[in-house]
C-alpha cells in the first residue's frame, strides 16, 4: 500500500505522524511519500520540500509568498500523480492542500482522497464543505460535533478523536525535577507564555505578551516565565523576548516542553490547538490573538461564533477568557492572568471545563492516530 500525505504546519505534522504510525500497525509494509515535518519524517517520510514553506496564515501574510506557494502546489501535485498512491491524505492547511487535491483529481479522478481535520464551517465560511466535497471523498474530524456538517456536504466523515488526548505528558515527579533543574522554586508562580508557532503570530503577539508581563511583574510576586517554542520560529522568539521585562526561559527540547506544561500554574497563549495541550495538562489559561488589520476585519465579519477557544467550544462553556483582535491589549490580559493566580473560582471553572473537553475529545479511549488509520482503511474498502 502506498500513501501520499501532505502536512503544512507543526500541528499537521503531529497528526500525520500519528496516522502514519497507525497505518504501519494495521498495514505492515505500507509506504509513504509527500510533504511533512520532523515527526512525519521520523515515521518514514522523505519530505518533497521543507514543510515550513507552507506555514503561513492570513490574507496579507500570504501575498508575499504566493509565487513560492503556487510552485509548491504544482510540485506536490506532480509528485502525487507520479507516485501512484492508493490514497492521498491531505492534513489541515486547506488553502494549500485542496489546491493540490484538485490538480491530482483532475489527473486521477479515481484516486481516493481523504482530508484530516474538518473545516470549521460551524465557525465561518460554511460553503467550504461543499467546495471540499468536489475533490475530497472522506474526512477525519477532530471534534465530535463536526461529522454531520461534512456528511451534509456529501462526504463520508468519522470523528476519530483529538490527538491531544494521547500525547505524552510529564508526571508530577518529572515536573518537580524539571523545576528544580530550571531553578524555579515550588512557591514561585510559573507562567507559560506561548506566542504562537507561526512567524506572523510571534511578530504580532510577542510585543503584546511582553507588555503584559511588564504589568504583571509587580502584581504577581515571584513570577517566573517559561516560553516553549518550536523549530522554525525559535530564532525569532529569542530575538523577540530579549528585552522583555521579565526574563523568559526558552524551552526547545521536547522532554523539557512536556515537563514545563506539567509544572505550570497558568498560561498566556495564542489561540489555537495549544489551548488543548494546556487543557490536557489542566493548566488554566488566558488566550490572546491578533492578526493583520485587514485579515482580522475580513475574518471577524464572517464569524458565526462568539469564542474561538476550543476548550470553550467543546465544553460548551465560556470559562477561558480570550482577547482577540482589537481586544488583545496588555492591560486586559494582565488582569485576567492575575485572576487565574488569585481567584479560586476562576481556576475551578476552567478545570471543570477542561475535564469535560478532554472526555468529549476521547481521553481514555483508543489512540486517535490508530482510529484515524482504521477510518481511512474502512473508507477505502467502501465502509466494510
Amino acid at each position: 500500500m502506498k500513501v501520499f500525505l501532505i502536512a503544512g504546519e507543526a500541528s499537521g505534522d503531529k497528526l500525520g505522524a500519528a496516522l502514519m504510525a497507525g497505518l504501519k500497525t494495521l498495514v505492515p509494509g505500507v509506504g509513504f511519500a509527500g510533504v511533512g515535518g520532523p515527526l512525519m519524517q521520523a515515521e518514514g517520510l522523505t519530505s518533497l520540500f521543507p514543510m515550513e514553506d507552507l506555514s503561513v496564515m492570513g490574507l496579507a501574510e500570504i501575498l508575499p509568498k504566493y509565487p513560492l506557494l503556487r510552485r509548491r502546489v504544482q510540485e506536490a501535485a506532480d509528485a502525487a500523480i507520479a507516485t501512484g498512491p492508493d490514497v492521498l491524505i491531505t492534513i489541515d492547511s486547506p488553502d494549500f492542500c485542496l489546491r493540490v487535491a484538485r490538480k491530482v483529481k483532475d489527473a486521477r479522478p479515481d484516486l481516493f482522497c481523504t482530508h484530516y481535520v474538518a473545516p470549521s464551517v460551524w465557525a465561518w465560511r460554511a460553503g467550504r464543505a461543499k467546495r471540499m466535497a468536489q475533490v475530497i471523498d472522506h474526512v477525519l474530524a477532530l471534534l465530535p460535533f463536526e461529522p454531520p456538517y461534512m456528511r451534509a456536504a456529501g462526504m463520508s466523515c468519522d470523528f476519530v478523536g483529538h490527538p491531544v488526548v494521547s500525547e505524552p505528558r510529564a508526571t508530577g515527579a518529572e515536573a518537580a525535577a524539571w523545576r528544580a533543574r530550571a531553578g524555579i522554586a515550588a512557591e514561585e508562580k510559573l507562567l507559560l507564555v506561548l506566542p504562537g508557532s507561526r512567524r506572523g503570530e510571534v511578530s504580532r503577539l510577542a510585543p503584546k505578551f511582553g507588555a503584559t508581563l511588564g504589568l504583571l511583574k509587580d502584581r504577581v510576586p515571584g513570577l517566573r516565565v517559561v516560553l516553549p517554542t518550536v523549530r522554525g520560529v525559535s530564532d525569532m522568539v529569542r530575538a523577540a523576548v530579549a528585552d522583555w521585562p521579565v526574563p523568559a526561559l526558552i524551552v526547545e527540547d521536547r522532554a523539557d516542553r512536556l515537563a514545563a506544561f506539567a509544572a505550570a500554574d497558568a498560561a498566556l497563549a495564542a489561540s489555537g490547538t495549544v489551548s488543548l495541550e494546556l487543557a490536557a495538562n489542566r493548566v488554566p489559561m488566558v488566550i490572546g490573538y491578533d492578526a493583520n488589520r485587514l485579515t482580522w476585519a475580513i475574518v471577524w465579519r464572517m464569524m458565526k461564533i462568539d469564542t474561538v477557544t476550543l476548550v470553550n467550544l467543546v465544553s460548551e462553556t465560556r470559562a477561558v477568557p480570550e482577547f482577540l483582535g482589537p481586544a488583545c491589549q496588555p492591560e486586559a490580559m494582565a488582569d485576567a492572568v492575575v485572576a487565574l493566580f488569585g481567584d479560586a473560582g476562576a481556576r475551578a471553572a476552567q478545570l471543570q471545563a477542561m475535564e469535560i473537553t478532554m472526555t468529549r475529545l476521547g481521553e481514555g479511549g483508543e489512540a486517535p492516530g490508530l482510529r484515524a488509520a482504521r477510518s481511512v482503511l474502512r473508507a477505502l474498502s467502501g465502509g466494510a
